[in-house]
């Protein structure tokens, strides 16, 4: 598991790449689940009550439950880091299977497709294959459905989550063995976003075939209203 700092990052950019709704549910929750991330427990508690109720008002409300299921397997986090190994495990299936079953709802939703890609593609990092790997391809696949459907028009995006989301998906493929279509999206990062630090990010993998962890967390967050479509 990674720190919740990064977790914090990876879920504020998820903010910036959903479809704009009428009231969005995001929009209800996001800030306080990214206080609780910094350690504010209130304020996850405060979160996880709001995502509770819309799912007890309306079970199958998918963004409610992609953003349920991410804070419990923030929670799971904790519990591992405590040694607290039977709640961590309990905590973590619940918190997938919550995230699973919203993508399964809503498969077209770039608001749970985001979340839930965010989380897994950041835990999958600290993970051993066997357990990472699955989570990894669940995430990459989530980032390639958004980006299948929005990069028709990519006047929306701003720099940083355009650069994540290809990042997401070239070097997750990359970390799977996919070294052919990790190769297509970083060209893709080199094209779409010429002289940013992403382009030189790709640039390093397309010459070396790999970038450090470190190299591929997110970059940064920007959390003011979301300009894509």
């Amino acid at each position: 598991m990674k720190t919740s700092h990064t977790l914090y990052s990876l879920l504020a950019f998820a903010t910036v790449v959903l479809a704009q709704e009428p009231v969005r549910f995001d929009h209800k929750v996001r800030e306080l689940l990214f206080a609780g991330f910094a350690g504010d427990k209130e304020a996850m508690s405060k979160g996880m009550k709001i995502s509770e109720a819309t799912l007890a008002a309306e079970p199958n409300h998918a963004e409610a439950m992609v953003w349920m299921g991410g804070g419990l397997f923030y929670q799971s986090g904790e519990a591992f880091r405590k040694g607290e190994m039977q709640s961590a495990m309990e905590l973590m299936g619940k918190g997938t299977g919550m995230m699973d079953r919203a993508v399964e709802l809503a498969p077209k939703d770039v608001g749970v497709r985001i979340p839930r890609g965010s989380v897994y593609i950041l835990a999958s990092k600290g993970m051993p294959p066997a357990m990472g790997d699955p989570l990894l391809k669940k995430g990459v696949g989530d980032y390639e459905v958004c980006w299948e459907m929005q990069k028709g028009d990519l006047s929306g995006f701003s720099q940083h989550s355009l650069g994540e989301l290809l990042q997401g998906i070239a070097d997750g493929n990359g970390r799977l063995g996919n070294k052919e279509k990790a190769k297509e999206y970083f060209e893709i990062m080199q094209q779409k976003l010429p002289g940013t630090a992403y382009a030189k990010k790709a640039e390093k993998w397309l010459a070396e075939g790999k970038l450090s962890a470190q190299e591929t967390n997110c970059m940064g967050c920007h959390l003011g209203s979301p300009k894509v479509k």
